[in-house]
């Protein structure tokens, strides 16, 4: 028995499933798809399968995947993606299947883009002159347990930087995703709206790589 990486995107109205909601999607995807998964014994067989560094509702990513085990493994691994995707709902696509490689443990941190529409980049190269000038960005966290503490932004994000093109204003950011600590970039957006007004319910919020400690690239 293999444990198997699927590698999927999750974006448009996609980004609105919940957890909990996609795991019932993929293990309805998995069941349809005829894949050889393998399910737990007991009372209530079910298809074993845990996601790495699940993401925040309202937020979209190209780099999403789950582990499952299989038994034998596909012998076509394109063929086996297709199958998966012919059971997939708008939005979320099947990219890749495969042997899984990196342990999910080793994720450290998660790299955004937060784009804006390109008729706000005045106001949004506004917000970010502005974070960067101050000495601290305190926000309040929630945590597991509906406790909050203060954490200050600045700590993992000193600055901000903005790139500008003709479709949007993004400002690339990367925050902790680790087992440990998790930073939700929505705090940033929201810390934005309070400091300079700038709208935190406007930009698209993008998850476009996983990375672990040392800086490599989760796969």
């Amino acid at each position: 028995m293999t444990t198997v990486r699927v590698w999927f995107t999750k974006t448009g109205e996609a980004a609105y499933i919940s957890l909990l909601d996609l795991q019932r999607v993929m293990q309805r995807a998995l069941k349809r798809s005829g894949l050889p998964v393998w399910y737990t014994q007991g009372f209530n067989p079910h298809i074993y399968m845990t996601f790495a560094a699940p993401l925040a509702l309202g937020q979209e990513s190209l780099v999403e995947s789950l582990d499952c085990r299989m038994e034998p493994l596909p012998g076509d691994w394109e063929q086996a993606r297709a199958a998966l995707q012919a059971c997939l709902p708008e939005g979320v696509r099947a990219v890749k299947l495969e042997p899984a490689g990196m342990d999910p443990s080793k994720i450290a941190s998660a790299v955004y883009e937060i784009q804006y529409p390109a008729q706000m980049r005045q106001d949004v190269r506004h917000a970010v002159q502005a974070y960067n000038a101050l000495s601290q960005a305190l926000v309040e966290k929630k945590g597991k347990k509906g406790k909050t503490k203060q954490i200050d932004l600045k700590q993992y994000l000193p600055a901000l930087e903005l790139v500008e093109t003709e479709e949007a204003a993004t400002v690339p950011v990367e925050l902790p995703a680790g087992n440990t600590l998790t930073v939700n970039p929505a705090l940033l957006l929201n810390f934005l709206e309070k400091e300079t007004g700038l709208p935190s319910e406007v930009p698209r919020i993008l998850r476009v790589a996983l990375k672990t400690q040392e800086g490599e690239i989760f796969c």
